[in-house]
């Protein structure tokens, strides 16, 4: 008879766990992205699918009754995309795990190229690309690789994306997602980065993202262009709050990632407010905190011409009039 931690070792873990999460979204999307990770070359020991509900209205499960047995469904009151992630995280099984958006889904044929990288290579994070079409032209065999993370944070331009990465469970430790906020991912994934000592980048397109229709109407909430503006900030000094502890090379990592946000903070509030007034009061906040004005980096030609135009009043009154 079998001793409970043999019986325990001949569970055989999964190799990745696709963390789903769905809210309110057309339940054939939902089927679509199932399929796409179903037909991966992955047999039903080496995957798990985890399904996290937010509390939709209606259960999908009637839609994709004929996936039942491939799935774990999890259904939570309405507590935000972050607090969906969450908890698959601690749900899940697997040795690497997958952020998909319940109404994108992988580009099976080229996620392929990223599960050969984790089978042969043994990364933290496999780095690919997003991509709004849903077809490929070719399917790369080639990648770069490894590097430590914040190697590649001091000369990247980190995408913040969660789905973009193929990333080790073990890799997180304590790491969870900030509930609640907006741009969560903005949060998360350079911490990720930070804790990662094998990082391999490819430039496959693996993952198709559907545009978010209602992002124009969004941009006319007053309350939610605020919450917008008011997240993105704690983020930025959160992160602040983080590079007194880290020691110099990761410091240097982090502060890149940090004054790339804070460009993209001021574009927005410029963007989505168009207000004068209100964009100063930010630019107080930031040179308080010590985040303005923009340190003179030759990180990218936006970041260069921001940081110029965006460092005299009068300079950010032109953005304001360019960017209505």
């Amino acid at each position: 008879m079998p001793t409970p931690q043999t019986a325990a070792q001949a569970v055989k873990r999964p190799l990745v766990s696709f963390i789903v999460t769905y809210y309110n979204l057309p339940p054939q999307l939902l089927g679509e992205c199932l399929d796409s990770i179903m037909t991966l070359s992955l047999d039903k020991e080496e995957r798990e699918i985890i399904v996290v509900d937010d509390g939709s209205a209606e259960s999908p499960l009637e839609a994709i009754s004929d996936k039942l047995d491939d799935i774990v469904y999890i259904r939570q009151a309405n507590s935000g995309l972050s607090a969906a992630r969450n908890l698959g995280i601690e749900a899940c099984r697997g040795k690497y795990i997958q952020f998909i958006d319940g109404d994108d889904k992988l580009i099976t044929e080229v996620y392929e190229h990223c599960l050969d990288i984790a089978r042969q290579s043994d990364p933290d994070i496999v780095a690919f690309f997003l991509s709004d079409k849903e077809g490929h032209t070719t399917t790369l065999t080639e990648f770069e690789g490894p590097m430590e993370g914040a190697t590649y944070m001091r000369h990247n331009n980190l995408r913040a994306s969660a789905c973009g990465y193929l990333f080790r469970k073990k890799t997180l430790v304590n790491l969870r997602f900030t509930s609640g906020i907006l741009h969560e991912d903005e949060e998360f994934t350079p911490q990720l980065f930070l804790r990662a000592e094998k990082v391999y980048t490819t430039t496959a397109k693996a993952y198709f993202y559907r545009g978010r229709g209602h992002s124009i109407t969004r941009e006319d909430n007053k309350e939610w262009v605020l919450k917008r503006i008011n997240d993105t900030r704690g983020v930025l000094f959160r992160l602040t709050e983080m590079i007194d502890t880290l020691p110099p090379a990761e410091r240097e990592a982090l502060q890149r990632r940090i004054d790339q946000l804070t460009m993209d903070y001021l574009y927005n509030v410029i963007k989505l407010t168009h207000n004068g007034r209100f964009l100063e009061k930010c630019v107080a906040e930031l040179t308080e905190k010590g985040l303005f004005p923009l340190p003179d980096k030759d990180y990218t030609q936006k970041y260069k011409w921001f940081r110029r135009i965006s460092s005299t009043r009068q300079g950010r009154r032109l953005l304001c009039l360019a960017l209505r």
